[in-house]
């Protein structure tokens, strides 16, 4: 179709990003329907019962993610909209989203320091996104 550009690999990877995003969503959203049940869930949420470890855990990952999403979208955007993509741009989109993940993983497991290196791995990836912007 004329007008429809196609994604770019990096904007794909925010995309990928964005929907495992909605599946940190969903398993804190499960994990509270555990703990709570759907009477309380559909309620005001007024009178919630204390999270359980993992419930607690998953909310904090949803709130990492959620910091770190806004930062990543925002170099992926200006990348995309200033036709930027090399193979920094490529590494960069491919570690954030691999590290985030990984970084999931751990958290919901209760790995401490891996959960840490995953999320380094992540930043290095939006860095490297970063410094290629700028660098063109």
């Amino acid at each position: 179709m004329e007008g429809i550009m196609e994604l770019s690999y990096e904007l794909r990877f925010l995309l990928y990003s964005a929907f495992l995003f909605f599946v940190f969503i969903v398993i804190n959203t499960l994990s509270q329907l555990r703990v709570a049940g759907l009477k309380a869930l559909a309620g005001n949420r007024d009178e919630m019962p204390p999270p359980s470890r993992f419930c607690a855990r998953s909310q904090r990952l949803i709130d990492n993610m959620q910091e770190n999403l806004v930062l990543f979208g925002a170099v992926v955007l200006v990348a995309a909209a200033t036709g930027v993509s090399t193979p920094g741009t490529v590494i960069g989109v491919q570690l954030f989203f691999y590290g985030r993940v990984a970084h999931g993983l751990c958290y919901l497991i209760g790995i401490p320091w891996a959960r840490t290196a995953a999320w380094v791995v992540s930043i290095i990836g939006m860095a490297m996104i970063f410094i290629d912007v700028l660098s063109v």
